[in-house]
């Protein structure tokens, strides 16, 4: 078998963090030639080939005000606000086989801005605490893929998807009154959790549609706390507007990342001819990228008791646009909440951005 020129590679799924009305950052997956930037595709790297990324999530939320804030607390609701979320996350992915890519995804986790109204019986009344920012690495999780079907004639890919998330962020952070952050707050949640799914991917002419869905089994951590379990469903169309072929068979993408490599078909045995190696098409690849990007969270449990003001669902629609040349890759998208359920009293998000850039080695 002979092999094309690898021109770049992808990288398959960031994998899922706490979602966003939860007062975490959702976290990213994707795929390159044509493909999705948060959703987790079916395509795999090649054996022996890695692929490196930085992303970064802005997660903007409608903060609550002062005076909403004293009433919540007059009625006795412990009710947070913070103003936005941010996470730059280091992701890396190694090819094992060409049907098998480990991926590790480390964040780190900044909340802007948490305060909380506080209930007194004093002549001041209701205040609000202005707690500050809490800060700091988050937890690594690892994913493997094991792509079961892939069919090179319809261009067809189904994915199984396991992996772990380790308790390595921190969840020590202390406020600006001196007290210590809910575990809601924490970089790190302290618990070891179990993440499973599927991925789907199918390929036509310059399109590509991609599918997911993964859950994440969650477990008490710090401070006796369940943050909840986690369920994420997405869906994504992509589109390959200029420069190079639409996503070849047997080829993988990051969110991030450029063209992907892949394999030419096999030599014919006693054939005498020599094959030149194929030029990667000149100048940049632009898609454009679609998706709808659904966040389940389950209750919060604090020594085993529900938290009521924890937990919902939330959908983003998000077009986004990724621009490719040779091995590097960028791209931006930007979720809108077409659903924005929370349970109880929590501050929703606004809006969400997703940029980052990525290489293929």
């Amino acid at each position: 078998m002979y092999r094309k020129h690898a021109s770049c590679a992808g990288l398959a799924a960031l994998i899922l963090a706490p979602p966003a009305f939860a007062h975490h950052p959702s976290g990213v997956g994707s795929t390159g030639g044509a493909g999705p930037i948060a959703t987790i595709p079916a395509t795999t790297l090649e054996q022996g080939h890695s692929a490196a990324a930085i992303f970064f999530e802005m997660v903007k939320i409608n903060p609550f005000s002062d005076a909403e804030l004293k009433t919540f607390a007059a009625k006795h609701i412990h009710a947070h606000s913070l103003d936005a979320i941010l996470a730059p996350t280091l992701i890396y992915a190694y090819g094992v086989t060409n049907d098998l890519t480990i991926i590790g995804r480390l964040p780190v986790v900044t909340r802007k801005d948490i305060r909380e109204g506080h209930h007194s019986h004093g002549p001041a009344g209701n205040t609000v605490d202005e707690r500050g920012d809490s800060s700091g690495i988050g937890d690594l999780t690892l994913l493997g893929m094991f792509r079961f079907y892939n069919n090179k004639a319809t261009r067809t890919e189904a994915t199984l998807l396991l992996g772990v998330k380790a308790p390595t962020g921190r969840t020590n952070e202390y406020d600006t009154l001196g007290e210590r952050f809910e575990a809601e707050f924490q970089p790190g949640s302290g618990s070891w959790d179990g993440l499973f799914g599927l991925a789907f991917t199918q390929r036509f002419a310059a399109w590509s549609f991609d599918a997911n869905v993964l859950y994440q089994q969650v477990n008490k951590g710090t401070q006796d706390t369940d943050l909840g379990d986690r369920f994420n469903y997405n869906a994504a169309v992509s589109y390959r507007m200029t420069g190079g072929p639409a996503a070849p068979v047997g080829r993988m993408n990051l969110g991030a990342m450029p063209e992907p490599m892949y394999h030419g078909g096999p030599k014919a045995r006693g054939h005498r001819h020599t094959h030149a190696e194929p030029a990667p098409p000149p100048g940049p690849a632009l898609d454009l990228v679609l998706e709808l990007n659904g966040e389940w969270h389950g209750h919060e449990k604090v020594a085993g008791v529900k938290e009521e003001n924890s937990g919902g669902n939330v959908v983003y629609l998000s077009p986004g646009v990724r621009l490719s040349m040779d091995k590097w890759s960028g791209f931006v998208s930007v979720g809108i909440p077409v659903v924005n359920h929370v349970n109880g009293v929590q501050a929703e998000p606004s809006w969400r951005l997703l940029t980052g850039v990525a290489v293929s080695f």
